[in-house]
């Protein structure tokens, strides 16, 4: 695998449009306009999202659901979460069995990177059992997709349900990073030839005490420069439970300064939440093919990207 592709991934001024819900996720956007869940309508539905004018100015890639690979070349090839059995109730992300034959294929179908998605609950502990197997796991997935000629984007996601605060954040993530990247030294996996799709340290959906985009860019920054080697070239934030507001708000604080990796997105909902009203609209009120409102929101988050450019 050239060491060059995830630096063309993570590219200044550029970020990851995350569009790898499973047809049933896709099903329920779908659903909230009405509209049946058939492979046309998810067709309708992810090219309204790569149409949206002058994308290619501010997206250097997709990560895609495995019925759309023949349109862009990334891929999700975890199989989802399942209950993780001895844990506090917590899940783990199956797929390895069989990987590399699977990876191949996508190679060979024009795929260059691939995404592995696993989550830890803080409400639920985390248990340590919970945290190695979310690390091995991504350990696994990255050096068997670098075997196989894929850039792996690792995403080990600290869910944003629950009423703690943002140091209690903090001290999971950093557990969770602190393992991982052991976990990947283990299996030989190369640095500069990951990226890496990390949640932002933000209090718990439910806690009273929110905060402010500086203080969200403070923690992670910190949690990054502590656990995340120079090497790895791009960090692409996941946007998670946060609105597209408040994750643009977030990215933007962070790239008021240097920083030693391109730091930028890999957002889903964050990027596209208001593309389906836009889908029920007819043709003719459409801009371009795309949403008014989605292609305000990619505008939106490219200003907080360009401007890690326009620092360099």
């Amino acid at each position: 695998m050239s060491s060059s592709r995830p630096r063309t991934i993570a590219s200044p001024g550029r970020g990851i449009l995350a569009m790898d819900e499973s047809n049933a996720t896709c099903g329920k956007r779908l659903a909230s306009i009405g509209l049946e869940n058939t492979e046309a309508n998810r067709q309708a539905y992810r090219t309204l999202l790569v149409t949206a004018p002058v994308l290619g100015q501010y997206i250097s890639g997709a990560i895609l659901f495995e019925e759309t690979l023949y349109y862009v070349p990334g891929i999700k090839v975890d199989k989802g979460l399942v209950p993780l059995a001895g844990s506090n109730n917590e899940s783990w992300c199956q797929g390895l069995d069989g990987l590399a034959a699977r990876e191949a294929a996508y190679y060979q179908q024009g795929a260059r990177f691939a995404k592995w998605r696993t989550v830890v609950s803080i409400p639920n502990g985390p248990s340590e059992l919970a945290v190695k197997e979310a690390a091995w796991g991504l350990a696994r997935y990255a050096a068997i997709s670098q075997d196989n000629g894929l850039v792996p984007i690792v995403e080990p996601e600290i869910l944003l349900d629950g009423e703690h605060g943002i140091d209690r954040t903090f001290e999971v993530a950093q557990k969770v990073w602190a393992e991982t990247f052991y976990a990947m030294a283990e299996n030989n996996v190369m640095f500069e030839g990951i990226l890496l799709k990390p949640s932002m340290v933000t209090p718990g959906a439910e806690c009273k005490d929110r905060a402010t985009p500086e203080q969200v860019a403070e923690y992670t920054l910190k949690l990054l420069h502590r656990r995340i080697p120079p090497a790895v070239p791009g960090i692409m934030f996941l946007s998670g439970g946060q609105s597209e507001v408040e994750a643009t708000q977030n990215l933007n604080a962070m790239n008021q300064g240097a920083n030693p990796w391109h730091v930028s997105f890999s957002y889903a909902r964050a990027l596209h939440n208001t593309c389906p009203q836009d889908l029920g609209r007819p043709a003719g009120e459409r801009q371009g093919g795309a949403g008014r409102t989605a292609a305000a929101r990619q505008g939106q988050l490219a200003g907080a990207a360009r401007q890690i450019h326009l620092r360099r």
